[in-house]
């Protein structure tokens, strides 16, 4: 079945098409949600979430308006969003634990062992006082780049490549 017609049919209420259009980009819609959460339980509720509204809402859907992947992931990327700012999610999150900064880390790159959740905060002092404000905000507390951005009353821009600069040296410190 074509995109075109697979989109049609869901925007007609057909379940079989539902489930293949879920079948297609649950995977890819999941990895998003769960590069904003961090948080594998939250993230499958958000999934689940997000294709409800796809098919309580595919009749707003339009090709004119980009493509039908596009239109999917803001709507996940939204509402991943919503429940980073929920009451409940920021209060879970505000009981982080340097074990979770240290699983993200292990997680994203091959970190050996010499890492541990005890000796972490150490590493992060050897960092400039942006990279901590930055890392704090980001992985301690659980902020989106666009509110930290607003937190820290720095550019967007400024907030992901500092980020990403953080966190190459932290990685650097760590593997030496």
């Amino acid at each position: 079945m074509q995109p075109d017609e697979l989109i049609l049919r869901l925007q007609q209420k057909d379940e079989k098409a539902f489930e293949r259009i879920y079948s297609l980009y649950s995977e890819s819609i999941f990895g998003v949600i769960n590069s904003v959460l961090h948080d594998t339980e939250a993230s499958e509720e958000v999934l689940q979430d997000v294709f409800v509204k796809v098919w309580d809402n595919s009749e707003s859907y339009t090709s004119e308006k980009g493509r039908f992947f596009t239109w999917l992931l803001n709507i996940a990327r939204n509402a991943a969003i919503d429940k980073t700012r929920s009451k409940a999610f920021k209060n879970q999150k505000k009981n982080l634990t340097q074990e979770y900064f240290v699983d993200i880390l292990e997680h994203k790159s091959s970190f050996t062992s010499k890492v541990d959740a005890i000796g972490i905060k150490k590493y992060i002092k050897t960092l400039g006082e942006e990279c901590k404000k930055v890392i704090d905000l980001l992985f301690f507390k659980g902020y989106t780049q666009k509110e930290t951005s607003e937190e820290l009353n720095m550019p967007l821009g400024t907030v992901k490549t500092r980020n990403r600069l953080c966190i190459n040296k932290l990685r650097e410190i760590l593997v030496n």
